[in-house]
């Protein structure tokens, strides 16, 4: 279960950091059950409309502030304050209900693969979070679909609430000015790293070999074997291979176009000829159809790529770096242009910080392969293309640019005003939250449990 209690105890902005799945999320982050050996202990302390807060949620986000707290003792009010954000969170839903604010089932499939994925890569295999967790990843995925859909949801009623809101160069020094000098902020070294990243082409006899594989499955399946055994055995679907390649119900226009096409043609049981799509080559099988909805299996083989392949991106990016190194082009607007990681492309290319969405990277939270990378360069220099391996295992190359490295300071307006902006930004869209909730808790039904009645739930007071 999200808490809130990074940036104010009383605000429910959602984290940015937890959403993308920050490399430091503990178990109640992540929101998919406790480690074996924790004591759960449960019951609804709280219900907002048909809307329930439980003790096990509040309890583990307690025992994330005490951890962060590392012996200091808490405020007295530290439960309550996390009970208000629970509450206030709840009240987003009820309304969210209320006002028939949905979120598409692909959207909340692509996260759920996404975090899974993440989750995966960072605990180091699928078997060791399953160890973990004492869970299979099917059973980890159900729990956890509910919570991000319920996150999915808070964000967009949030940006409905206050998505439109911005700040002035004014308001933004007037914010720094109302901050007591003696407590502004020290920061560490941070640098601004970009990168243009360049996938690795597949050559055509790679893919050649990967679609007569993939005929050769489809015969055995034609001949009687089972498609979910085969799928668990050779699909490259992270996130569907061990459901035996089930994807479950998509309505028309969810799935990539190639993808639905085939499927829409078949009839329930039927199996496509080979599908090519941007994530590979997929044998689908179609299981049924439901109205405007249609469930169905699949097994992707991606083609593999070669040296040759890593070659001709290397020689591409090289070019890329002689033009930008010339001023004949900027980096932003060649990493706009020609970069593949689009996670980045649309921000000129600059990494950015999980945990506030700056692009500001304190350097002990840089990945070591950047790292070691940036140690020795001088600011605005660019590395030639280096070798690089995607978050889901694709052969790429890349060039780092080393945009800016801060040494360590506090706070102030010339060298941190996109911060200061973006905490101005916060506290004025909390105040447009605020006025929302003040507007909204009349009408939703409140309970409390005895235990917690001192607490006043959904007063922006707290």
């Amino acid at each position: 279960m999200i808490h809130f209690l990074q940036v104010s105890a009383r605000k429910v902005l959602l984290s940015a950091a937890l959403l993308a799945a920050s490399a430091t999320a503990s178990y109640a982050q992540l929101g998919i059950g406790r480690p074996v050996g924790l004591r759960v202990v449960d019951g609804i302390i709280a219900k907002v409309d048909n809307q329930i807060v439980l003790r096990s949620d509040l309890e583990a986000i307690y025992a994330q502030e005490e951890a962060r707290a590392e012996g200091k003792p808490l405020p007295p009010d530290t439960k309550c304050r996390i009970l208000q954000s629970l509450a206030l969170n709840k009240l987003l839903l009820a309304k969210a209900e209320t006002d028939s604010v949905v979120v598409e089932d692909a959207q909340v499939k692509g996260e759920l693969d996404r975090r899974m994925a993440y989750f995966i890569q960072q605990i180091g295999s699928e078997k060791k979070l399953e160890e973990y967790y004492n869970k299979p990843v099917k059973q980890l995925k159900e729990e956890l679909r509910i919570q991000v859909k319920e996150q999915l949801i808070q964000q967009k009623m949030q940006e409905q609430i206050a998505g439109k809101v911005l700040v002035t160069p004014r308001e933004v020094r007037q914010f720094f000015a109302r901050m007591p000098k003696d407590s502004l902020p020290y920061y560490s070294t941070e640098v601004e790293v970009g990168q243009i990243v360049k996938l690795a082409k597949t050559n055509s006899k790679a893919k050649q070999q990967t679609q007569a594989k993939l005929n050769e499955l489809r015969a055995r399946i034609v001949a009687g074997e089972d498609f979910a055994t085969l799928a668990k055995q050779f699909s490259q679907d992270p996130g569907s291979a061990a459901e035996g390649g089930y994807l479950g119900f998509f309505k028309r226009r969810e799935l990539v176009p190639e993808y639905e096409a085939a499927a829409l043609r078949l009839e329930p049981g039927g199996l496509s000829p080979i599908v090519e799509s941007q994530f590979g080559f997929h044998l689908i099988q179609l299981i049924e159809r439901k109205g405007d909805s249609f469930s169905t299996r699949h097994i992707l083989l991606k083609p593999e790529t070669g040296a040759a392949d890593t070659n001709e991106a290397a020689q591409e990016l090289a070019k890329l770096r002689r033009r930008i190194l010339g001023d004949t082009i900027t980096f932003a607007k060649a990493a706009k242009d020609n970069s593949d990681d689009k996670l980045t492309s649309g921000n000129g290319g600059l990494l950015q910080n999980r945990r506030d969405a700056s692009t500001y990277l304190p350097l002990d939270q840089v990945d070591p392969a950047i790292f070691f990378t940036i140690d020795t360069m001088k600011v605005g220099s660019i590395t030639p293309p280096l070798p690089y391996r995607t978050d889901d295992g694709k052969e790429a190359v890349r060039i780092l640019w080393l945009k800016s490295n801060t040494a360590p300071h506090q706070a102030n307006l010339t060298d941190d005003y996109q911060k200061i902006a973006a905490a101005a930004l916060n506290e004025k869209k909390n105040k447009a939250l605020d006025a929302w909730f003040a507007q909204n808790r009349g009408t939703v039904y409140l309970e409390v449990d005895p235990e917690y009645s001192g607490c006043r739930l959904l007063n922006s007071s707290l």
